[in-house]
């Protein structure tokens, strides 16, 4: 059967393999390049409709908080929001739903300004804009980020959702990772302490890389760096040896996993986004790191360090031993398209494709294969003002990426076909538009279904 080829192409493993030992991962490295495809421009196609699973009446905030539920009330505008939500695809009608869901639920709780919305000067335009952080935003982001008492953090997650302005980016990244504490009085002796303790970690265990037992995790990470993303950064000798040691370190410390191919990726977003406060270049994939002072780049690699690990935190179940985490999301995947558009889903299951053969990627590299790096920076500024972004939110974008090329699918007439299209999908040219409509169409995603508890199937 397919599935079980699949199944063996995907998992297959050594029964010599012992937790932190190599795993070798499918789909790791960059897809092969096709220019007819990475060529083609796109726009958000149609899709059957659906019919949405009413949201909860009477529900609050406080218990949406208390019972872990991800859907958000919107009050008495329910019956309009959901009939908006079973309309077909299209750019003002996502826009639209996602502004008015956020600004309703943003009014009750008597916030400024949610993320994303438009504000009353914002009137909605034929031509939809993407949801851009207002100049008033970012003084706002501003007097957050730089506040001397409690920084309010539910304020600066609304803010963050629709896009972190670059001169605040870094700052805000770990302060919503939770590695910088709100309290800017305490910021430099936990920075200071938290670099002490990550290179005292360097001095006792990076030697041990030509350890016998550790030789094969180090020569792994040695490989893989070079096949990352961009290319004319990670080649530099000197971002190449930060890169290593943070993995390395990150493996030794968590032997449960060690280190799989994929976590290699998640290093590059952080290492960019810090490394932004000391390079003036707009195009930081070009960037001569060699010029950014020894002691900025120890600060560098130590915060890119602390914030990789808060996130695989939140999703270690993807890289250890068989990958359940992983394994379990691909399935929630495919039981969520098929409630979302099941003529794609009927399409991939009539020419064998199975969701394992592209979805493994999405959720091993958490779409960084799939979108070009400044698109992975923006979608990482929504995921951390997410609660679960990475974990949870993530499915759902996974979801919208795939719904979003249907009528290419529904185009593709084999197996061969589809499969090669679903592994090079044409985004070379995707901005911060593209990104903000994948988002509010996720996030309604999100609106209509995670209310709903038999969306999919455990």
């Amino acid at each position: 059967m397919a599935s079980d080829g699949a199944r063996k192409q995907f998992w297959k493993r050594s029964n010599s393999k012992v937790p932190g030992s190599i795993q070798h991962v499918y789909g790791a490295q960059h897809p092969p390049f096709d220019p007819l495809l990475h060529g083609t421009f796109l726009r958000a196609t149609p899709k059957v409709p659906t019919t949405p699973v009413k949201a909860k009446r009477g529900s609050t905030f406080q218990e949406f908080e208390r019972n872990t539920s991800d859907a958000w009330d919107a009050g008495e505008d329910d019956d309009e929001l959901l009939a908006m939500a079973a309309e077909s695809l299209n750019t003002a009608v996502v826009m639209e739903t996602a502004n008015r869901v956020l600004r309703n639920h943003s009014q009750r709780q008597g916030c400024h300004k949610p993320p994303g919305a438009l504000g009353p000067e914002q009137k909605p335009k034929p031509s939809v804009e993407p949801p851009l952080v207002s100049s008033g935003d970012l003084r706002l982001v501003k007097s957050v980020s730089e506040s001397h008492t409690s920084c309010p953090a539910e304020e600066l997650r609304k803010l963050s959702w629709s896009g972190i302005p670059k001169p605040v980016r870094a700052i805000t990244w770990k302060l919503l990772s939770g590695y910088l504490p709100a309290n800017v009085d305490r910021r430099p002796a936990t920075l200071q302490r938290k670099q002490k303790e990550y290179f005292a970690f360097i001095d006792h265990y990076y030697d041990s890389r030509t350890d016998e037992v550790h030789q094969d995790t180090y020569r792994q990470i040695h490989i893989d760096i070079p096949r990352m993303s961009p290319e004319a950064l990670v080649l530099q000798p000197k971002v190449t040896e930060i890169f290593e040691r943070i993995l390395f370190i990150w493996a030794i410390r968590h032997p449960a996993s060690g280190y799989v191919q994929g976590i290699n990726d998640l290093v590059t977003p952080f290492f960019v986004v810090f490394i932004c406060e000391y390079i003036d270049e707009e195009d930081v994939d070009t960037a001569d790191v060699s010029c950014v002072p020894a002691d900025a780049l120890r600060n560098v690699e130590a915060d890119t360090y602390w914030c990789m690990s808060r996130l695989l935190d939140g999703i270690q179940d993807n890289y250890t031993f068989a990958q359940p985490g992983i394994q379990m999301k691909v399935k929630i995947l495919e039981e969520l398209v098929s409630r979302i558009d099941g003529q794609v889903h009927r399409h991939l299951d009539q020419h064998e494709v199975r969701y394992l053969q592209f979805a493994f990627r999405w959720m091993n590299n958490l779409l960084m294969r799939e979108v070009p790096l400044r698109c992975t920076i923006r979608l990482w500024d929504t995921y951390q003002s997410e609660p679960e972004g990475f974990a949870h939110f993530h499915l759902y974008v996974c979801a919208a990426f795939l719904v979003r090329w249907r009528k290419e699918i529904l185009g593709e007439r084999d197996f061969q076909e589809l499969l090669l299209f679903l592994q090079n999908l044409p985004t070379a040219h995707w901005g911060d538009e593209d990104v903000s409509l994948l988002l509010a169409e996720a996030y309604r995603l999100k609106f209509v279904f995670a209310d709903a508890p038999n969306h999919y199937k455990k």
